[in-house]
């Protein structure tokens, strides 16, 4: 039987586990920059005129290719890729092209490396035309208001892989 009491925590536990997973499911770019970034502003546009969208708000997704520290903070070189949940970049096969994003604060480029996910709120300050091989590229230039850094998801071997291995079976089954 149920007392009134173990009822009442049982219930408040629930409460707190419910409002926990909604935390979660929160995007990572706060609400304040959200409210301030525009929407309707699609990077493909801002990639061909970013001189007309100076001193909007914007929230962008990607791929770090590069990161440098500069004189004017961290300059991150990144592939723009559609977002997903949450605001994280969906696939780099998928994209609009490049951007830099200028960050005044110092950011270690061993935590800020090529290959991870990042998501980005700041201000479009304009054209930056830089080297990209052998062609000069305008990169669109976003000076960073916010920045999220996605987790490394780490891939595991399936256990499958172990049962398939010929030298794993040998080891354990020396007799066969």
């Amino acid at each position: 039987m149920i007392k009134r009491g173990e009822c009442f925590s049982f219930s408040h536990s629930m409460l707190i586990i419910f409002l926990l997973s909604l935390s979660g499911c929160a995007p990572v770019i706060s609400k304040q920059a959200r409210d301030q970034a525009r929407p309707d502003i699609v990077f493909r546009e801002v990639l061909s005129d970013p001189e007309q969208y100076k001193g909007r708000m914007i929230i962008l997704s990607g791929i770090i290719i590069e990161t440098k520290n500069t004189k004017e903070g961290t300059l991150l070189e990144v592939l723009q890729c559609p977002a997903g949940y949450r605001g994280k970049p969906k696939d780099a096969d998928e994209t609009g092209g490049r951007f830099l994003a200028i960050d005044n604060r110092y950011l270690d480029v061993d935590v800020f490396a090529k290959g991870r996910s990042v998501t980005i709120a700041g201000e479009i300050q304009g054209r930056r035309t830089l080297p990209l091989g052998q062609i000069e590229y305008s990169y669109p230039l976003i000076s960073v208001k916010e920045i999220y850094l996605w987790p490394v998801e780490k891939n595991y071997p399936s256990r499958d892989y172990y049962y398939h291995d010929y030298w794993w079976w040998r080891s354990r089954y020396p007799y066969y």
